[in-house]
Formats: structure tokens, C-alpha cells, sequence
């Protein structure tokens, strides 16, 4: 009973982890990431398509991308994308690829995604925190319903706490790591 509520405490936990870890990436540090163009979605033959899934899209340097479509003919409808997805780059359309180059960070900026990073990293801290709370509840319950001890309870207890402070310590490494590639220069 108690292995089961840990086993899935740590594994939502794990998810929350995964979580920040996909959100921080669609923060921009200054440096060309092919992760930065995932939320465009690009209109190919009336449907919706991730750009990755008609384009092919590389890094030839930290400050560019270029974006080679698979069709020709769908270029202008990836220009279009790419400006009304408001990631901040003009597209420069030389009629076979597209090319985007990163702008550099202000120091305003950086402080500003600075922030950014801070919120979305107490976002996932509140979500771990939650996630020990319901198992918390499943053990009081299990208590209450004379499935387990009274000492079992308050073991089950610590262990969900351990569990809770080493995935909050793994949260507050990778934020610590994103804000430091945000802040260099």
C-alpha cells in the first residue's frame, strides 16, 4: 500500500520535472535552439502542421537558423507562421530556405527572462508540492481505515517527504542552470 503511493508520487513528480524542463526550453537564452521553433504551427495543404514536420531545421551557428522546407511551394506559408508566431525574428526568405537570426539579449531582457524562469520554476515547485499533499491524504486515509500503523503512517509520511525534497532540489538545479545561460553573455 505505502510502496504503491511513493512509487506514484515520485513518478508524477518525475512528470512535473519533465514538464519544467519542456517549458524552460521555449525560453529564449540568445543561443540558436531548434526547441525555440516548436510551438509554430505552419497551414500545409488546409491543415496544421509543427514546422519540424514540413521543414527541416538546423542550427549552422548559435545565431541562426535555417529552416530547408521539403516542398518549395510551402515557403511563404512557413514565412507567414513564423511572423505571426511573434517569436521576435524576421524570417529572410532567399527563395529556397528561410534564415533566422537570433537577437542578441538586452540586459533588461535577460533580467526579464530571468524572471520568467523564477515563475515557471515556482510553478513546478507549488505542482511537487501538491502531488505530496494528495499522497499524504492517501496515507492518512489508508490510517484512518486501520490499513496501516500508526508508525507505517508517519514512515509513509517521511518518505513522501524525502521523495518531495530531492525532486524540489532537482527543480531548483535545472532553474539554476537556465538562469545562468540566460544572464551570460
Amino acid at each position: 500500500m505505502l510502496d504503491q503511493v511513493k512509487t506514484n508520487a515520485k513518478s508524477k513528480m518525475e512528470k512535473v520535472v519533465l514538464s519544467l524542463t519542456e517549458e524552460l526550453k521555449k525560453v529564449r537564452t540568445g543561443k540558436a535552439q531548434v526547441s525555440m521553433l516548436d510551438s509554430i504551427r505552419v497551414n500545409y495543404y488546409g491543415q496544421q502542421a509543427p514546422l519540424n514536420q514540413v521543414a527541416s531545421v538546423s542550427t549552422p551557428d548559435a545565431k541562426t537558423f535555417l529552416i530547408a522546407p521539403w516542398e518549395s511551394s510551402i515557403l511563404k506559408e512557413i514565412e507567414q507562421a513564423i511572423v505571426k508566431s511573434d517569436i521576435g525574428m524576421a524570417p529572410i526568405n532567399d527563395g529556397k530556405v528561410i534564415r533566422l537570426k537570433v537577437p542578441d539579449l538586452t540586459e533588461e531582457r535577460r533580467k526579464d527572462l530571468a524572471k520568467q524562469v523564477k515563475k515557471i520554476t515556482e510553478d513546478a515547485r507549488v505542482a511537487a508540492r501538491l502531488v505530496r499533499r494528495d499522497a499524504n491524504e492517501e496515507v492518512k486515509k489508508a490510517f484512518k481505515d486501520k490499513a496501516i500503523s500508526e508508525d507505517e503512517s508517519k514512515k509513509g509520511e517521511a518518505d513522501v517527504q524525502k521523495i518531495t525534497d530531492d525532486i524540489i532540489k532537482k527543480i531548483d538545479q535545472i532553474a539554476d542552470e537556465k538562469e545562468k545561460s540566460i544572464l551570460t553573455i
